[in-house]
């Protein structure tokens, strides 16, 4: 996503806004939702969309239905900051109930009892230990993943089993919080879980089944932390639909480069604000701020954060030998000319 080809490609084509349709009020920046069991992740952004007005809007990562949550929501031209959080780990609270499969992989799907004695507590925690660190993870039938055009979901349906290709993930953390043996016939692992990005939880809870030889399902799953954003930082439906409903977004929304502080932030004198509008190259004149060495990241290809000197983000860019080359701009002239 650092965008190297951008400095030879035409500055307009790196340009933010210069549209003829009307995307709806200014509001630019990330809202961190608690998303609730029931609505979709899409349901989430319509709700969005509704309150607010503003029509570009996108999330970053899908939660299934059942699921709960963070769910990062970004907002007017933050929507271009998805690319920087695509690889973001995700942690999860995970309820793996044993003794059944599911279709679906979870609660929702239809259920098949296992004839096999469920696990105790012990064989359950031994069995994790071959769960974590890279691991080769089939998706669910029930999945988005694309198969010869169609939605695996969609083959599934219709009575299909998808040819579905492993892949590769990472288990970085996996462990057995509580163990509830109130239905001895059902017991269920509370699992905390920290992996990469594109793990299906539904499918570790099928694969432990399957190696226990009892079957398995998802019962209940929230996501704890997309990346950077946590679930103590995120705010309930409800509170995002009472303050959207009266235009307070100032106590919801983040900056369009939160949860970005590992990149290095260069300060863009006003001087040079309109060529960076502009997408054009410039070379560094400000400060140079952040976790890697300031020569380092002029004279390097490091990706940083421009800052204006009221400390708003106009653009995403790439560094070398001085210069400062625009990936993603988030002012425009007339922003500049306004100002």
């Amino acid at each position: 996503a650092d965008g190297r080809a951008a400095a030879t490609r035409p500055a307009a084509a790196t340009l933010m806004g210069r549209r003829h349709r009307n995307d709806g009020p200014r509001m630019d920046g990330i809202l961190v939702v608690s998303k609730p069991a029931g609505p979709t992740s899409h349901d989430i952004i319509d709700t969005v969309r509704r309150l607010t007005g503003v029509r570009r809007v996108g999330h970053g990562g899908t939660l299934d239905p059942f699921a709960m949550g963070v769910l990062p929501v970004f907002m007017g031209r933050a929507t271009r900051m998805v690319d920087y959080h695509r690889a973001d780990d995700k942690a999860y609270r995970a309820s793996v109930v044993f003794g059944a499969t599911s279709t679906t992989d979870d609660i929702d799907g239809k259920m098949t009892p296992s004839t096999a004695a469920a696990p105790d507590r012990a064989t359950v925690e031994a069995a994790l230990a071959g769960f974590r660190g890279p691991i080769e993870q089939v998706p669910p039938d029930h999945s988005a993943v694309h198969v010869g055009g169609k939605r695996a979901y969609e083959l599934a349906r219709g009575g299909e089993k998808p040819e579905l290709p492993p892949r590769s993930v990472v288990i970085h953390a996996l462990d057995l919080r509580e163990w509830d043996t109130a239905d001895p016939e059902r017991p269920m692992a509370e699992l905390d879980v920290r992996c990469s990005a594109g793990t299906y939880i539904r499918a570790l809870a099928r694969d432990l089944g399957q190696q226990l030889g009892c079957g398995a399902y998802l019962g209940a799953l929230t996501r704890t932390a997309s990346g950077p954003f946590t679930i103590d930082g995120s705010h309930s439906l409800e509170q995002v639909k009472a303050e959207l409903a009266v235009g307070r977004t100032k106590s919801l929304l983040l900056s369009p480069d939160a949860g970005l502080g590992h990149l290095p932030m260069v300060r863009i004198p006003d001087r040079d604000l309109e060529a960076i509008a502009r997408g054009q190259i410039i070379r560094i004149r400000g400060a140079v701020s952040g976790p890697v060495d300031p020569a380092v990241v002029l004279e390097g290809a490091e990706i940083v954060r421009a800052h204006d000197d009221r400390g708003s983000l106009v653009a995403m860019a790439h560094t070398q030998g001085g210069r400062l080359y625009p990936d993603k701009v988030f002012i425009t002239p007339e922003d500049v000319s306004s100002a």
